[in-house]
């Protein structure tokens, strides 16, 4: 994750919020707006750094004016409506970024009316700050047992990580050279759900996973990554569902999977991702790497039954001739087929004519790139051309009318298809053991509540018809 020393200015409007009992599957169905919080009375404030615990009640201000800790075996619950406030102006005589250490539990438990939101004050909300990284993020270190984020607004990080940071002095960052994701993992043995939250403006990856069981799903992620990073980013220990997302404008990809780290310690990255919509991935890079989906370093990797809208390039699997290698190569067991990429008509205002000089969405999934593997990874995908856009017919999202290399989300779009859709015909049963959700069945049970990864939809992308 490294870092430029310049900001550019964006805006990124309000976000899509898709709701879930806690105990039921994650419902793909919901395509929601943020909510405001409703009329209460005048709210609870309160100031905090250092050691944090307990409950944060109901629609309570927290200001957080320094780094704070959830300790080793307390835990801190985040009830409805919280807003909880993170001075930008960071820690000390360099002005480290304030960092969210979780070394207990976290649970979030926000709801679709009334989310939880963790961001900035609301003068720092601004067009120029969208990259501008100004707290830290979530950091849940190697002894976090447990975290929820359910129904969470989680904005305006990736603060770099420096001399006198928390996480470098904890050896999970290297001081000068990383950018805080919003949300980072690192415990083999931990349980981490995300469901039903939003995730965005951020210097780094959305969500950095480096250890633990998780369920990331029904989530909305929009400019995360501002000169590289993912939207979900994937290493070694972690066994992951990712499900019915939608990925808008991720600077590299919305998926990197990787099984980097892999030990007799830290087990093979396993992963299932299916019924995500990736929109407008890879054209924001510095260079060309990725562009919606990227599996390497032996991770096993079922990725099926995904929309990829305007993305730079189809899936790729560097290395692939070496099989099984975690050092480099590919773990040949993976099924990365059965996902539909369509392409507007747009041309991209940024390309590098000494690398591919892909311009255009259908010229990228066309290409002759070294790290596609032809005839194996999508070999039963639909892939749009210069003459047939595949056009999923969106309820509302022109696939001709933004710009590639915008990150700029409108609350209006809406990812629902029409009925007589081609993304609702053609996907991927789900029938076989390979498409499995690893925790569609048992589940993981986090504060006493057992959550459950969403089904898998015969059809192509997070949302179905209206």
């Amino acid at each position: 994750m490294k870092w430029n020393a310049y900001l550019i200015s964006a805006a990124i409007a309000s976000m899509t919020l898709a709701a879930c009992s806690e105990d039921d599957p994650v419902n793909p169905d919901n395509n929601k707006p943020d909510t405001e919080t409703p009329d209460t009375e005048t709210p609870t404030e309160e100031t905090v750094e250092g050691d944090v615990s307990g409950v944060w009640e109901a629609n309570s201000v927290i200001k957080v004016s320094g780094h704070i800790v959830v300790p080793e075996g307390e835990s801190l619950t985040i009830q409805e409506g919280v807003q909880v406030i993170f001075d930008d102006a960071g820690v000390g005589a360099n002005h480290a970024p304030i960092e969210f250490t979780v070394d207990g539990n976290l649970y979030c438990e926000g709801t679709a009316e009334n989310p939880i939101r963790l961001t900035v004050a609301e003068e720092d909300r601004t067009e120029a700050n969208t990259f501008a990284g100004l707290w830290g993020g979530i950091v849940a270190s190697n002894t976090c047992a447990e975290m929820l984020i359910d129904h969470t607004i989680i904005e305006y990080t990736g603060g770099q990580v420096i001399e006198g940071s928390p996480a470098a002095t904890n050896g999970i960052y290297t001081a000068g050279d990383d950018a805080y994701p919003q949300i980072t993992t690192n415990n083999i043995n931990g349980k981490y759900v995300i469901t039903n939250s939003i995730i965005r403006n951020g210097w780094s990856d959305g969500i950095y996973l480096m250890g633990g069981q998780a369920i990331i799903a029904n989530n909305t992620f929009a400019a995360n990554g501002y000169d590289g990073a993912e939207a979900v980013n994937v290493k070694a220990g972690c066994q992951a569902d990712v499900a019915n997302n939608i990925m808008f404008s991720p600077n590299t990809n919305g998926l990197k999977l990787s099984s980097s780290g892999q030990s007799e310690n830290r087990g093979q990255a396993k992963i299932q991702a299916y019924n995500n919509t990736i929109i407008n991935a890879g054209w924001r890079r510095d260079g060309e790497k990725g562009g919606c989906i990227y599996v390497e370093k032996n991770a096993l990797a079922n990725v099926f039954n995904n929309l990829i809208v305007n993305c730079k390039f189809r899936a790729m699997t560097p290395s692939f001739d070496i099989p099984n290698d975690p050092e480099e190569g590919y773990a040949d067991a993976s099924v990365i087929d059965y996902n539909y990429y369509a392409s507007g008509s747009q041309k991209s205002d940024i390309t590098f004519e000494e690398e591919s000089g892909v311009a255009y969405a259908w010229a990228g999934y066309n290409y002759e790139h070294e790290n596609y593997n032809q005839g194996v990874v999508d070999a039963n995908s639909v892939i749009a051309t210069e003459t047939d856009s595949k056009d999923p017919q969106f309820v509302n999202f022109d696939i001709n009318e933004v710009a590639l290399t915008s990150y700029t989300y409108d609350s209006a779009w809406d990812f629902h298809v029409n009925a007589g859709s081609p993304v609702l015909t053609g996907a991927y049963s789900g029938s076989d053991a390979f498409a499995t959700p690893l925790f569609g069945t048992s589940g993981l049970n986090v504060n006493g509540k057992n959550y459950t990864s969403p089904a898998v939809q015969a059809q192509f992308g997070a949302f179905g018809a209206n």
